[in-house]
């Protein structure tokens, strides 16, 4: 874009909220005596925290510095992010001497309150959620897309944040480190370790040097190493404001003016007056009072000064310290100075305008969404030249634990218009610098002329005076205190003949934290400056032997010890800037290549000699110089360095910070940098006043550039435990129809999962969470649309043969574990990356995926699946779906590796996202309904599943409440784990008495009682066509249904399925009639009738038939013992042949022949089964049992266990063992859904001795026969020639555990060896054997409905409507659940297209 020019003000400064002299409340004692038991309390312990704008007290413009406002009832009630929510609002400033003339306000505080409070310094975020705000959001809430996005958090961060949200805009800020507030950082030595990270070039002297990385990647304290040159910087929500001194400097004219500086500064230098100003009145900077008590730092300060010659150029420093009570600029109620020096570890008192109290709560209150523990990696310009993408790596949910993956696999925003760099001068040039090796193009000078503000750390160690410059916390109360870090400064810039010769030179203060480690520093420091020993006598020098040992026996704090008498001193002046930072193995190198002005340092370091010789003590360098002769910053500055010509000839930015495309004056639209990196030159000064004005400037400019507003308008006190009072104004969408649909989608998921977090928050519940990568292939194929093992396997390795790697990188999260355990999907949040190169837009940001752990498949008994469900978007703007599902069934029983290849196998599909998609968390199956992408095979590595146990973390709101969450989760997980694999050992599964899972009651039109020859009563169910040939009445054909032994019509109907057999042969056109006969489900079955007593059932119905609807055939469906029974009819002429149309025989007709198991049921022990089980409990065996069932049927229960099955077919379902015991397992469990299985008690009665005598008698011999005691043999020639003109259709199940295959193979053989196989086209005999299925499941498995009913209908059809006709599928619901998917499960192995064309 063209050059930006300033010209104008797009707003006026930031103007506070409320007037300072007025909102300010008045001075008040500190060192007052102290009353453990005092119930008043003037100046409480603890600052106020924010109040809503009711909670204002009640302070007029002329209420006078003494007086003492009563604090309202609101205020006594409002909440304090500092102490307890007794405490009221009331003011707390800076001390004066005596107590007796203290004034203010006397606030009642209740020892429980004084007890919460000084308990709320000394804990973490974690163990007090309630005491502090939090401005940030979680991850999980991070939207796609923003109008800008911020990076960096510190002052050029904040000031990009707030002034872009108060133009309306959307604004995310990405911020490294974490949130944290006063009272959460480290005052304890430990503790701050914790928070140290060490990275960069460990290069001492002229070795080599050799890269490091240890400690927190987002700990507060950030330590980078470097050749020459070592940096301090600070991560968390407010940068390395948090941490600094406060010093607000402006740089002198003379520094503004050097040739370095773009001309649009250098010519105008007092242009920037103005946006000091902004910052000024953001800040609110002042100096130390001058009625506060004394500081013996400072006054050391003063007497260095007047003996350097200097006394004219010492002065208090402008600070962002407060010292007084009250709201600042921007609406947060702010606590006076407790004055404990602890500034650049963290201050606790609540008194430190930090970025995080101003800028980023202005922005926060204006709609600005945070996010923590994002480090920013590169940046690039979206493909369609829209805006940028942010790519980030994320430490939270312990992410970290995957180094690997953790800056491989990036997380996304886009930024729609603007990206503001303002991560700080090091950070913001590695961003650059990997940006432009990423494509980006910039200029070479990224990384080039950087500075460390040509800052000098040293210590006058041990003078003559106290000093007392040891911080202390500020539950200590020091009678003495030490102040703020910096007060002073001997300020040498002014009237130098060269500007690079002007320095300042200002004390400060040591943390707590560092005060035990510096004894020994300082005393073994090599290089040390000791005083002239000729103008010291023996009595000083034994004075300062004395008070080094006082300190390293007694302690930092003994009063009289050399510690206690150390003035540190912290000098800023020019350095050469010739520091620069590059990308080695894509890891940040600082070098400081030259010595340009080594003079100057070494005249500076004469002078603290000097100056510390004045006051007795021996001046000794920090380590780093002393040790390795490098120095140290705080203040690193450049690398993004404004252009001297605005061109990226010679800089990296222009003079608003927008980043040069190349060598030209062109920049890149909406990449601007507002932090130190655009800092050309060394300022000689304390640089944060300037980093925030340039800041005000740039952002200003940018504003004015695309014609935005920044509002005036007045914030008011801010509740920060509330709503922000602003929102972003809604962007407009580039196009309509779905992208509206998929913003209304993304802000429907936002308000959900946002009102999830805080109803968690508020009712303070455990969480769980853990973050998991798997990899393996997933190949791009559209035509890869078959859910099933062999599909997923196919597409892996496919995918595998052509480098189609795919991975992901997820966190899950449960915001409320007992929500999570309780509920029956046991959900948890997703939020990650998936990367697959081969499908177009990747990588893909997944936001708000759900996560069931162990979820019930009700589509497969004893089988639970871990499913990964969510919506993924591509950089491309492109949404597609992913789901994603393990499967640990009966399998994985009593093996070990079967349960880890399970828990660590994902089968992973990839569709297009379908509007709406995910609306409803219920609909298991949704997914199916989007159009196939990809197919493939997902894994855990070993090595991956180790760093995910370490990211296992629980939330709480204490200790003992994580302790029980991680024990929560953890026993649930192990339950889960065991239940599976130990699922034959599990406690047996007795029948409901509830009926659970019927969603098709399939209930008969009409239903009969039908009488046999014989006398014996039993029933005849009829249903009507649902839908008619040509939708002709006159075209419906009549069909006979004959089910097994032990079962009744519902084999048929069965209403735990979605599509029975019934349904299927309806809306086919056929009336269906089902008999429930004498060895069925009736009370009749007990009384020992056999399949051959059933004929008369059969020939009763048929006739019943014949009488309702003419002596036209029928052709009848016959299962198992039913179609043996059926067989006997038709042999023995009990039924005659010429009522017959056809035959369709379900795994039997005329020669039963027992399979393996049966057969070995048989024949084994010298006791038929049937004989033995009489003698012991009667004629009757029940399918049915219960816990209460006597001790014989409770034994036979357990026994049952042992029945010897492959593992996968393992179950604890106690009716299914004895339905297995009796028949042999009669179906493949695999085969039928949850409810069928679990309620199988429901659909199966009992078998009597007799008939199972008659069944053991005729499967061992293969044919069918009369009772006994004749057993006369009825498959002869002769009878068979009964059959002759009946077409049979002869089907068996592959795996069928009941009758052996061959039990249709010899029926088929007999058949055609009497017959022939017939004149008609294909014969009148035909034999399938169908892969998959076992014995009953052919009829009740979920899936029959596509892959077996539809060849039973095909010959059902040629038989009854001859062989041209053609089968046209109803327009009804079973075809609008076809097409969307709603019948298709797991393993099904179908596509829709594919099952219409069978179906059809």
């Amino acid at each position: 874009m063209a050059t930006l020019q300033v010209g104008g003000t797009v707003s006026p400064p930031l103007t506070p909220a409320l007037n300072s002299d007025i909102t300010e409340f008045p001075l008040q004692t500190h060192n007052r005596p102290q009353h453990k038991h005092d119930e008043t309390i003037t100046n409480p312990l603890a600052p106020p925290r924010p109040v809503s704008p009711e909670a204002t007290p009640n302070i007029s413009p002329t209420s006078s510095p003494n007086s003492s406002p009563k604090p309202s009832a609101a205020t006594q009630a409002t909440r304090s992010y500092f102490g307890d929510s007794d405490v009221a609002a009331a003011s707390r400033a800076t001390p004066v001497v005596d107590e007796k003339h203290a004034s203010g306000p006397q606030v009642k505080v209740s020892e429980k309150a004084k007890y919460k409070k000084s308990k709320a310094r000394a804990s973490t975020a974690d163990d007090q959620l309630d005491e502090y705000p939090r401005l940030s959001k979680p991850v999980e809430l991070l939207r796609n897309e923003y109008d800008v996005v911020v990076i960096g958090s510190g002052y050029g961060g904040g000031v990009a944040a707030s002034r872009m949200a108060r133009t309306g805009q959307s604004v995310c800020v990405l911020e490294r480190g974490r949130e944290r507030w006063p009272g959460e950082y480290p005052e304890k030595t430990a503790d701050a370790l914790k928070e140290m990270h060490v990275s960069g070039t460990f290069a001492p002297g002229f070795l080599k040097g050799k890269m490091v990385e240890g400690g927190d990647p987002t700990g507060m304290y950030h330590l980078i190493m470097g050749r020459g040159q070592n940096a301090v910087v600070c991560n968390g929500l407010g940068g390395t404001s948090l941490i600094n001194a406060n010093v607000f400097m402006e740089a002198d004219k003379g520094t503004l003016s050097l040739m370095a500086w773009p001309p649009q500064i250098r010519d105008n230098a007092s242009e920037l007056g103005k946006y000091y100003k902004k910052a000024e009145e953001v800040l609110q900077p002042q100096q130390y009072p001058e009625d506060a008590p004394r500081l013996a730092k400072l006054d050391m300060l003063k007497a260095q000064a007047e003996a350097l010659g200097y006394g004219d150029r010492f002065k208090r420093v402008r600070q962002t310290t407060r010292f007084r009570d009250g709201p600042n600029s921007v609406g947060v109620t702010m606590s006076a100075s407790e004055l404990t020096g602890q500034d650049v570890t963290g201050i606790n008192d609540g008194s430190k305008n930090t970025t995080l109290v101003t800028y980023l709560a202005d922005a926060w209150n204006w709609g600005a969404e945070m996010f923590c523990e994002c480090e920013v990696r590169y940046i690039e310009k979206c493909k369609d030249g829209e805006g940028y993408l942010i790519y980030f790596a994320w430490y939270g949910r312990n992410r970290g634990a995957f180094k690997a993956n953790l800056h491989g696999d990036l997380m996304w925003v886009k930024a729609r218009k603007a990206v503001f760099l303002g991560a700080g001068a090091i950070a913001s040039t590695e961003i650059l610098l990997r940006s432009k090796a990423m494509g980006l193009p910039m200029s070479d000078e990224v990384g080039q002329n950087m500075s460390g503000n040509g800052d000098i750390l040293a210590f006058g160690y041990n003078t003559d005076e106290p000093v007392n410059s040891i911080g202390r916390p500020a539950h200590k109360r020091p009678e003495n205190p030490v102040g703020p870090c910096i007060t002073g400064v001997i300020d040498c810039r002014e009237n130098q003949a060269n500007p690079l010769d002007g320095f300042v030179i200002e004390e400060g203060a040591v943390p707590s934290s560092l005060a035990h480690l510096l004894q020994f520093m300082l005393d073994h420091m090599p290089g040390s400056v000791r005083p002239n020993s000729e103008k010291v006598d023996v009595v000083a020098r034994t004075e300062a032997a004395l008070a080094r040992y006082g300190s390293k026996f007694l302690g930092p704090y003994f009063k009289k010890g050399a510690i206690q008498k150390t003035q540190i001193y912290l000098i800023m002046s020019h350095d050469s800037n010739q520091a620069v930072l590059s990308l080695k193995d894509d890891k940040p190198v600082l070098e400081f290549l030259g010595v340009a002005r080594s003079t100057h340092v070494k005249e500076l370091n004469e002078l603290l000699a000097k100056a510390t010789e004045a006051v007795g003590g021996t001046l000794v360098h920090n380590p780093f110089y002393a040790l390795m002769g490098q120095q140290v910053t705080v203040h690193p500055i450049g690398g993004a360095c404004m252009a001297r010509d605005n061109t990226g000839n010679t800089g990296v930015t222009n003079h608003v910070g927008a980043v040069f495309t190349g060598e030209g004056p062109e920049t890149h639209d909406g990449l601007i940098v507002t932090d130190a990196s655009v800092i050309p030159t060394a300022l000689g000064a304390n640089p944060f006043a300037t980093i925030t004005a340039l800041a005000e400037r740039s952002v200003e400019a940018y504003a004015l550039s695309k014609g935005l507003t920044i509002s005036e308008e007045k914030n008011g006190i801010l509740d920060l435990f509330g709503e922000p009072k602003h929102r972003p104004r809604p962007s407009t969408p580039p196009s309509q129809g779905e992208c509206d649909i998929d913003s209304q989608v993304e802000e429907e998921s936002l308000e959900a999962s946002t009102e999830l977090v805080k109803s968690t928050q508020e009712k303070k519940a455990s969480g769980f969470g853990f973050t998991e990568v798997m990899s393996g292939f997933v190949h791009y194929d559209k035509r890869l649309v078959e859910d099933n093992k062999d599909v997923y396997e196919l597409a892996h390795r496919t995918g595998r043969s052509r480098g189609e790697v795919a991975r992901f990188f997820l966190s899950v999260q449960s915001f409320d574990l007992n929500e999570t355990m309780s509920h029956h999907q046991h959900r948890g949040m997703l939020t990650g990356t998936f990367v697959c190169p081969s499908i177009p837009g990747s990588p893909f940001m997944v936001q708000r995926g759900e996560f069931n752990l162990f979820i019930l498949n009700n589509k497969a008994p004893g089988t639970r699946n871990l499913t990964y469900d969510f919506d993924m978007k591509g950089t491309d703007g492109r949404k597609l779906h992913f789901h994603g599902y393990k499967v640990v069934d009966a399998s994985v029983a009593l093996s070990v590796s079967g349960f880890w290849k399970a828990t660590t196998t994902l089968y992973v599909t990839v569709s297009e996202h379908e509007p709406g998609l995910c609306a409803d968390l219920n609909d298991e199956d949704a997914w199916r309904r989007g159009t196939v992408l990809a197919k493939g095979m997902m894994c855990i590595q070993p090595s991956d599943f180790l760093s995910e146990i370490a990211t296992m973390t629980p939330q709480g709101s204490s200790t003992l409440e994580k302790i029980s969450g991680a024990a929560k989760f953890l026993t649930f997980f192990t339950r889960k784990s065991l239940s599976l694999l130990l699922a034959p050992l599990a406690k047996l599964q007795y029948p409901s008495q509830s009926y659970t899972g019927f969603i098709n009651p399939t209930l008969p039109d009409a239903s009969f009682d039908i009488k046999a020859d014989d006398g014996v009563k039993t029933q005849l169910h009829m249903w009507n066509p649902t839908h008619y040939p040509d939708d002709n009445p006159a075209n419906a054909k009549t069909l006979f249904m004959v089910p097994g032994a032990a079962v009744d019509h519902q084999i048929y109907a069965l209403p735990t399925i979605p599509f029975n057999a019934v349904n299927y042969f309806t809306r086919a056109g056929y009336r269906v009639y089902v008999t429930v006969h004498r060895i069925g489900q009736l009370m009749v079955a007990k009384d020992l009738y056999t399949t051959y007593d059933v004929r008369l059932d059969l020939k009763a119905c048929l006739e019943h038939i014949r009488k309702t609807h003419g002596p036209e055939k029928v052709y009848t469906i016959a299962h198992c013992m039913g179609s043996v029974a059926f067989s006997t009819g038709l042999l023995d002429g009990t039924i005659p042949a010429d009522w017959i149309r056809g035959v369709t025989c379900s795994q039997v007709f005329m020669n039963p022949i027992w399979g393996p198991a049966n057969m070995a049921k048989v024949k084994v022990g010298p006791i038929p089964l049937d004989k033995l089980y009489t003698t012991l409990a009667g004629h009757w065996f029940d399918c049915s049992t219960s816990a209460e069932d006597p001790l014989l049927q409770r034994v036979i229960n357990q026994l049952l266990r042992l029945y010897p099955q492959s593992r996968k077919e393992m179950c604890n379902n106690a009716a299914c063992h004895r339905c297995s015991f009796v028949f042999g397992r009669c179906w493949q469990h695999n085969n039928l859904n949850e409810a069928t299985h679990r309620q199988m008690d429901r659909f199966f009665g009992g078998v009597n001795m007799r008939l199972l005598n008659l069944l053991m008698k005729q499967g061992s011999e293969g044919h069918v026969m009369t009772n006994g005691p004749e057993f006369t043999r009825l498959d002869t020639e002769e009878n068979i020639r009964r059959l002759e003109g009946i077409p049979f259709l002869l089907w068996v199940g592959r795996e069928n555990a009941v009758l052996s295959t061959e039990s249709t193979e010899r029926t088929f053989e007999a058949l055609t060896d009497t017959f022939g196989m017939g004149t008609v086209d294909g014969g009148q005999y035909r034999r399938r054997v169908v892969p998959g299925y076992g014995h009953l499941d052919g009829w009740m498995g979920r899936n029959a409905w596509k892959d077996v009913y539809p060849f039973i209908r095909e010959e059902v059809d040629r038989v009854c409507r001859g062989e041209s006709y053609k089968f046209v599928e109803p327009d009804d619901r079973f075809k609008r659940m076809r097409i969307n998917g709603e019948l298709l499960f797991e393993g099904d192995g179908s596509d829709p297209e594919a099952v219409m064309g069978k179906c059809c």
